[in-house]
């Protein structure tokens, strides 16, 4: 028998599923406006952190491998990304951020409006200790 979720718990989950989806519609839109699908931009943030083998990111962003290689190709088309060589290991290629994939990386995370401006309502402190329980959750 599965037991009954408690209110205060649930209440916290409904509004971590709007947080969710409102993120992923901001996001989507401005993506779209460097001509990118929500998923394009999704690979284009995590190049822009690090180089990472397509089964890196395939696994981040819980999809397959296949699907991984065609979003880095558009990219790549675009001049946003590029593949390299993995200096660790010769056999995997790399996907990469070029300069003009991370500065577009950075402005679309300096677009999302409803990230900045709830988080700016929120005082230095509240914001740590948000992320520290959010870090916390994914842990």
């Amino acid at each position: 028998m599965t037991r009954r979720m408690d209110p205060l718990t649930a209440e916290v989950l409904d509004l971590i599923g709007t947080v969710v989806a409102r993120y992923h519609q901001e996001y989507d839109a401005a993506a779209a406006v460097h001509h990118l699908t929500g998923a394009q931009a999704r690979v284009l943030a995590l190049l822009a952190t690090d180089p990472l083998p397509m089964r890196k990111i395939a696994e981040r962003l819980k999809c397959e491998p296949s699907n991984v290689t065609g979003i880095v190709d558009r990219l790549e088309a675009q001049g946003l990304a590029e593949r390299r060589n993995n200096p660790a290991d010769r056999r995997v290629k790399l996907a990469a951020a070029t300069d003009r994939g991370r500065a577009t990386a950075e402005q679309l995370r300096d677009s999302l409006e409803f990230a900045r401006e709830p988080l700016a309502a929120l005082s230095e402190g509240e914001r740590g200790v948000l992320r520290d329980l959010l870090a916390r959750m994914v842990r």
